[in-house]
């Protein structure tokens, strides 16, 4: 099958018939006769199509005004009470129109490569330049048959509305941080060490330490990790970013140790964190004060918020 496309249609040859609508009309001459006094124009009676119901219009010698001089222009226009009693009140549409050639046993078609809103300010779309007249009256072509008889036709393609949508958005909190003492460190037998749960951006957190380390026993490092707490359920196919700094505190001054988490969250119990936080031996020389004891913060910078319909 043959096509033809420039930037704004689509022109090919198609067997089967138009679905939405079709006008066979058996005498041309007539035909044209009848749009005299209809500023050059035929309406057909309305049909339903995608639950709205249109009316196709044809200047079978073109329509002058939108630059259609030459050529059969073809539109449909959509009736404005379907629209008011409908929902949405705007409707998009893909038009595809026919001429019928019977020398190919075939339709020739042409189609707006977009989708064209119809509307209360504008109910009508289509195409001033459907096939050049010279084209079409020319008998050798195939587009006039059995005398003066010729088709046309369109098929509409209702657009529906989106049904499905999901509105992302990154939140900075109002109050970011979570701060947590762990007392008597040296002591602590578990590893992993659990922190209460805390609530940030509309779920449960948890802080986990682990004195051991995290993937190997006995490691020589303290691992940190942030997770989803028990419990906490994500929807089907929910994921939560967090962009958060993680710090364990120097108590003797400044000199701080700040690592920088950027994670997307979508499993219950997922954890985002560091093996290799701080060395043991660095830990206990610079990050535990006189009482064996560790500060260890989160501040989140930003918490993603989905909504889905």
């Amino acid at each position: 099958m043959c096509s033809n496309i420039s930037s704004t249609t689509l022109e090919s040859w198609r067997e089967r018939p138009p679905s939405s609508y079709s006008i066979k009309v058996e005498n041309l001459s007539q035909f044209e006769s009848s749009t005299l006094h209809s500023d050059g124009k035929y309406l057909s009676r309305h049909f339903s199509s995608g639950d709205y119901k249109w009316r196709m219009i044809i200047y079978p010698k073109g329509n002058d005004k939108d630059n259609g001089s030459g050529f059969i222009s073809m539109y449909v226009e959509i009736d404005s009470t379907s629209l008011i009693s409908t929902t949405p009140t705007e409707v998009y549409a893909n038009l595809q129109f026919f001429v019928f050639n019977k020398k190919e046993n075939k339709y020739f078609t042409i189609q707006d490569v977009e989708s064209k809103p119809f509307n209360t300010l504008r109910t009508m779309w289509g195409l001033p330049q459907v096939l050049a007249l010279d084209t079409f009256n020319d008998r050798n072509n195939g587009y006039l048959f059995d005398g003066d008889h010729c088709e046309f036709g369109v098929d509409i393609i209702v657009v529906p509305p989106p049904t499905k949508w999901e509105m992302l958005s990154f939140v900075k909190l109002p109050y970011p941080k979570f701060s947590w003492i762990v007392k008597n460190f040296s002591e602590i037998k578990d590893n992993p060490y659990t922190s209460d749960s805390f609530s940030k951006g509309g779920k449960k957190w948890v802080l986990k330490v682990y004195p051991k380390g995290y993937s190997t026993p006995d490691s020589k490092w303290l691992s940190i990790y942030l997770y989803l707490a028990d419990g906490e359920i994500l929807k089907n196919d929910e994921k939560i970013y967090v962009q958060a700094h993680v710090k364990v505190e120097d108590p003797r001054g400044s000199n701080h140790l700040t690592c920088k988490l950027n994670w997307w969250f979508n499993r219950p119990s997922q954890s985002c964190g560091w093996d290799h936080f701080v060395s043991t031996a660095e830990l206990r020389k610079s990050y535990l004060d006189k009482k064996d004891t560790l500060n260890v913060e989160v501040e989140f910078k930003v918490v993603s918020a989905t909504n889905y319909s």
